[in-house]
């Protein structure tokens, strides 16, 4: 009891510590963010854009997909360019070549390199120099950006709208004609493309670095790595492996874990089903369905990478674009994840105390309904946005709102957050029993009921940002909810769950499971809550936002270097007794999420996480290698694992069929691991090679990734998506299936 309150109290010290410090660098982003001046200005004072321009650009440019068509500051998708690093390139060769015939009387490539050097420094002198006033909230602007933004307006509004010379283009980045339907919005998202771009060169005041500290690299406007960049680095791989000792120590003092005598029979043989327990199997129905569904979005997003207007020839385009396709994929994935983690969740609350709360049975079926209303209702909105159907405030509320991953309308993250609560709700009723009577599970079930609590009330974070907030602010809480959320107090609550599993089936001693719960949280938290950080490093944020985020997500893969422990316990327990063979596949998933917890979150997790690593590598596709690894090979492979534990406990009489969960543990894995290696690692690597010779704009430009290696690149992705495409249709047929058997309830 005692290294439990031990535990306990580190516990608190962590979480309140941790908080303090990100609310405190949250405030100093708000005050330190790039400005929206009231207007940008010619050196005679002429209105060029104005800040309602430049926020209602910011609108126009999230309903047409926002993240979901390209990145802004290296967030975003990966098949058109990050369009702050297109503009700085296409600006800074546009000044080059002016200032180059206005002296010498020929292109900037035709110039000797000391020729070269002095009209780079006399673009740096131009475009790095912050002319922001205080007083009057004006930046002032030359003549020769003036005439850059006249030139790339035209370059734009023709990608964007209709001109017959960019359909090769926009093939190449998929990017249907019209996507903007009249020329005051292209105006206004001109607007918004050139002060997001302003902010990633202007030196911040008193400083000689950006607001987005240099990122894009692009020798070209002086954005090179700075010594912050190497320092923080060297800092984060040094407490890694310092760290990583010091866990491995704590391991092998602590000893093994206490063993148990096997149990003789299944104890949840024992266990009274009550009828919400029985109402479960219906959102692993909807698991399932939206698991195909993304898929197959998914299948399609990955196609546009080599066909950028259609789907085998179909114009799929004209009706089902890019960016619809690529949000629902991102935001499905998100969606049934939480299902089956919430479906387990409402599984276990009542199985602890053995009986249903009053109208137990009917929160689990509305909850049940208002999740369908949520997907479908968010899924249309985003057509709508992006389609162009919806006014900038219409499409705030219902439609589009260009963040990824948190994609989906106003007025649908509200109804979530009410379904969440409810959901807690649903958890802590039949739960509040148990905990009066004081039992050895007390201290497990309080963690999972802070898990819960965290689950429904941080999700609120994606409240934060109203309709024009600054990008900078909105970034910061948009990564409350993608970390903190997802990556975050889930992962709390599924490794409270999985304990409480194992303490169920007799496997684990409950003071045992606790401590490791505890213990597990602390470490995962202490490296987690500021490890947020490592995704604001170039977000217009201070430069300490970069050290603590360094120091702290090298933490977060810590835990990870005894991943390998944790797969041999788990598969040790598969092995334990007769009985548990009914539990193989739930247990074998398990292990599944332990070997990508390792591989994604992990390996591919820390080639991203370094500054210097980051800087040239954000927004590449080694950014999507880590998001499919670890999203659908940890969390994924989780929810799926969850999903079958609930349904060998539902149907415990029911025999599997070994040769079909065989398939689809094999070919879900072997699928994914196949799609990282043979597609998105290649991609990423010879990305982050052109980005470091090159720049930014060019590891993203059309010129580069669509050469034939490349291509060929991006179609080997076709064998793994193939293969993990068919286990995923076998785990729907296998729910469905096993749960209209005839002689179930």
């Amino acid at each position: 009891m005692r290294r439990e309150k031990k535990l306990w109290i580190a516990f608190a010290l962590v979480m309140s510590i941790s908080f303090a410090v990100l609310g405190y660098y949250g405030y100093e982003i708000y005050q330190k963010a790039p400005p929206i001046p009231l207007k940008i200005v010619s050196t005679d004072n002429k209105t060029i854009f104005t800040a309602q321009e430049i926020k209602d650009g910011q609108n126009i440019w999230q309903s047409m997909g926002g993240q979901e068509t390209g990145s802004i500051w290296g967030h975003g998708a990966y098949v058109a360019p990050d369009w702050t690093a297109d503009w700085l390139h296409r600006e800074a060769i546009f000044i080059l070549n002016k200032l180059s015939q206005d002296e010498f009387q020929k292109n900037f490539a035709d110039l000797s390199d000391e020729q070269q050097a002095m009209m780079k420094i006399r673009l740096q002198n131009d475009v790095r120099k912050n002319t922001f006033n205080e007083e009057n909230k004006t930046i002032t602007i030359s003549q020769n950006r003036i005439e850059a933004i006249a030139y790339l307006s035209t370059y734009y509004e023709g990608l964007f709208m209709n001109d017959p010379k960019f359909d090769q283009l926009r093939n190449d980045y998929a990017i249907p004609k019209m996507s903007i339907k009249d020329k005051e919005r292209m105006h206004k998202m001109n607007a918004f493309f050139f002060w997001a771009t302003w902010a990633t060169v202007t030196n911040r005041p008193d400083a000689n670095i950006s607001y987005t500290h240099n990122w894009p690299s692009d020798q070209l406007v002086g954005n090179v790595a700075t010594k912050d960049l190497l320092v923080w680095s060297g800092v984060s791989i040094i407490l890694l492996i310092l760290c990583t000792g010091l866990l491995i120590f704590y391991h092998v003092k602590s000893g093994t874990d206490e063993h148990l005598e096997t149990p003789a029979v299944d104890p949840l043989l024992k266990q009274g089903m009550t009828p919400s327990m029985y109402q479960i199997k219906k959102y692993f129905w909807v698991v399932s369905l939206l698991i195909i569904l993304q898929v197959i979005f998914g299948v399609i997003t990955a196609h546009y990478g080599v066909e950028g207007n259609g789907f085998y020839g179909i114009p799929l385009d004209k009706f089902l674009p890019y960016a619809v396709t690529r949000t629902w994929h991102t935001q499905l994935a998100i969606f049934w994840i939480a299902t089956a983690w919430l479906a387990t969740g409402l599984y276990i609350a009542p199985a602890v105390s053995g009986k249903d709360p009053k109208f137990q049975v009917f929160g689990v079926n509305f909850l049940f309904f208002a999740l369908l209303i949520i997907v479908l209702g968010s899924m249309a909105g985003q057509w709508f946005g992006v389609m162009q159907k919806l006014n900038l405030v219409d499409n705030f509320w219902f439609g589009h709102q260009g963040y990824e991953y948190v994609d989906l309308g106003r007025f649908w993250q509200c109804f979530l957050l009410v379904g969440l609560f409810l959901w807690l709700a649903l958890m802590i009723r039949p739960l509040i029993p148990v905990l009066k009577k004081g039992t050895e599970e007390r201290n497990l079930i309080i963690m999972f009921l802070i898990s819960c609590a965290a689950i429904a009330s941080f999700y609120g974070a994606g409240l934060m940002w109203g309709r024009q907030t600054n990008l900078a602010i909105s970034e910061y809480w948009r990564w409350w909810v993608v970390h903190l959320w997802v990556e975050g107090f889930f992962e709390v609550f599924a490794t409270v769950v999985i304990a409480f599993l194992f303490v169920r089936l007799g496997l684990l001693k409950t003071k045992t499971a606790t401590i490791n719960v505890i213990f597990s949280t602390i470490i995962f938290m202490s490296g987690g809550i500021l490890g947020t950080f490592h995704h604001l490093y170039f977000s217009g944020t201070p430069t300490a936002v970069m050290a603590f985020g360094a120091t702290f997500s090298a933490l977060e893969i810590v835990p990870l270097v005894l991943i390998g422990y944790e797969a041999y316990h788990n598969y040790s327990l598969s092995k334990a007794t007769t009985w548990i063979v009914d539990y193989k596949w739930p247990i074998y998933f398990m292990i599944a999420v332990a070997f990508w917890n390792f591989l994604g979150a992990g390996i591919f997790g820390f080639i991203i996480n370094p500054p210097i690593a980051l800087y040239y590598i954000q927004g590449l596709n080694t950014t999507a290698l880590h998001a499919h690894t670890a999203l659908f090979g940890v969390y994924g492979m989780l929810g799926i694992g969850l999903m079958l534990f609930v349904l060998r406990s539902l149907y415990r009489h029911e025999i599997w069929n070994e040769k079909l969960m065989k398939f689809i543990f094999w070919s879900t894995n072997i699928g994914l691991l196949t799609m990282a290696l043979l597609s998105l690692l290649p991609v990423g690597v010879l990305q982050a090679i052109a980005s470091i010779e090159n720049g930014m704009w060019y590891a993203r430009s059309a010129e580069f990734m669509q050469q034939p290696t490349m291509v060929t690149l991006k179609w080997l992705r076709a064998i793994g998506d193939a293969l993990f495409g068919f286990g995923i249709l076998a785990l729907c047929y296998f729910v469905f299936e096993l749960t209209f058997r005839k002689n179930k309830k």
